[in-house]
């Protein structure tokens, strides 16, 4: 049976709400003043459309309906959960709730408020116990934490509200307690405030902040929080060693935020207990090796997007690049396995193997002149057929060598013959036969290639025959 979620107030956290609970099979019910809010939130959906599912190997479930509403009560009519994402003005917020709650007496009321305690909202309801703050990050359908702040609200409110976030893919973390902001947003406060001082005083710019961020500490921030850092940063002795060593720090003039806490015996245990409970059930070679892999995986698809950090990556990984030496065979690649290449098993899965041989073939395109102007010129070849046996397994953190043949290239055909091998020892992992026709790229037909470019695979084709 469908559920229906009612979102009141479509704007950027709204639409983002009603992306999500659509994606994940709710029908949604939308009210929201402006007259452009069919159009926008129709914008965000197909944003989330394409975005959402990419994080999913599992079939998406059947997409819910989506309706506009000309009043909050139409919208919540029927509805068993409501999302609240209206202005941050509590006689706002209140006079919904005074018109919603009369309609929709037994459904979850949240609010996506930022700032406003749960007490405050709850001021004056005529059901307090209905309403909890649960406060997304944008964009909300692909960030998956909401802080879910109860206040006085019923426990079976809770719970539900709960289960219904997690239900579509959301993390909702609990706040015990009652304060200005939640937390993730005093945390932000705090650095947005010290990045205010740093521009104004000169000592930086704004993208000289976010290269501080986003090359560094944000990389380790996302896949290990603050204080799971900190413990790796403390070596074998952990949290203790690092907050003695450390700690001392909060009295030096470093931030213009000087108001912190006394450092004392009883934070030092509190915060070294907590992360040990946190963390203590893992070695610290172990979280290195978590934190490594998971850096690795971040940085490789950043690099994929030529973003950020991995855009370093990729004009730093073009520099590293070699022509290719004439031996014989042809030495294409040399590299080793990352970690996000594996599957379940440990082993590279059969996808990436089709990877190692397309970049094979691609720098022995670029060996004999087909390289990216040949290519923007309007030439290339395209692969007609594969052939890829599976003769051993390949872990990650191997070093891999393909070796490649061409055994055939004559006019427009080329054929390449492939050996993956483990460097360590020159077991032979998985070979790939390979034929390519080349292509023009403007009529998409076979065609020869232009005349050096014929010559060179012609050259390598006798000089392997001979080999």
């Amino acid at each position: 049976m469908t559920q229906t979620a009612a979102v009141i107030g479509g704007g950027v956290i709204g639409g983002g709400w009603a992306a999500r609970f659509a994606l994940m099979g709710w029908d949604v019910q939308v009210f929201d003043p402006d007259p452009e809010a069919e159009r926008k939130i129709g914008e965000v959906m197909a944003g989330a459309a394409r975005a959402l599912p990419m994080l999913y190997e599992a079939p998406m479930p059947r997409r819910g309906a989506l309706r506009f509403c000309a009043t909050p009560e139409e919208a919540v009519t029927g509805a068993d959960y409501i999302q609240e994402s209206v202005p941050e003005r509590l006689e706002l917020k209140q006079k919904v709730y005074a018109a919603i709650q009369a309609v929709a007496p037994d459904a979850v009321l949240a609010s996506s408020t930022s700032g406003f305690k749960p007490s405050e909202l709850q001021a004056g309801a005529v059901r307090p116990g209905q309403i909890v703050v649960a406060h997304p990050f944008n964009p909300v359908y692909l960030l998956p934490l909401v802080e879910l702040v109860p206040g006085a609200a019923e426990p079976g409110v809770v719970e539900r509200a709960r289960s219904v976030l997690t239900g579509i893919g959301m993390f909702p973390l609990h706040v015990r307690a009652e304060i200005d902001a939640h937390i993730a947003d005093r945390f932000l406060e705090a650095v947005w405030r010290e990045a205010l001082w740093l521009v104004k005083d000169g000592i930086a710019t704004t993208e000289e902040i976010d290269n501080a961020i986003r090359y560094g500490f944000g990389l380790r921030w996302a896949q290990m929080g603050l204080f799971e850092t900190y413990r790796v940063a403390g070596g074998e002795a952990g949290m203790r060693h690092f907050m003695a060593q450390f700690g001392p720090a909060l009295q030096w003039p470093w931030t213009r935020l000087m108001d912190v806490p006394e450092f004392t015996d009883d934070l030092v245990e509190l915060i070294a207990g907590q992360s040990d409970a946190q963390s203590g059930h893992l070695s610290i070679r172990a979280l290195e090796r978590l934190r490594d892999n998971n850096l690795v995986a971040i940085l490789r698809a950043l690099k994929g997007q030529n973003a950020a950090a991995g855009k370093l990556i990729l004009d730093h990984d073009a520099t590293l690049r070699r022509p290719l030496e004439d031996s014989l065979p042809l030495v294409t690649v040399r590299r080793i396995v990352p970690v996000d290449w594996t599957d379940v098993n440990g082993h590279m899965n059969e996808g990436r193997y089709g990877q190692v041989f397309s970049d094979a073939s691609e720098e022995l395109m670029f060996h004999v002149g087909a390289d990216r102007d040949y290519i923007a010129a309007g030439n290339s070849y395209f692969t007609v057929e594969t052939t890829i046996r599976y003769l051993a397994e390949t872990l990650a953190g191997e070093e891999i060598e393909v070796e490649t043949r061409v055994t055939l290239g004559e006019g427009k055909k080329l054929r390449l013959w492939h050996e993956m091998k483990r460097a360590a020892d020159g077991t032979v992992l998985a070979t790939c036969d390979q034929f390519m026709l080349h292509v023009s790229l403007e009529t998409r037909r076979s065609c020869p290639p232009l005349a050096h470019v014929q010559d060179a695979v012609e050259q390598l084709a006798r000089a392997h025959a001979d080999g």
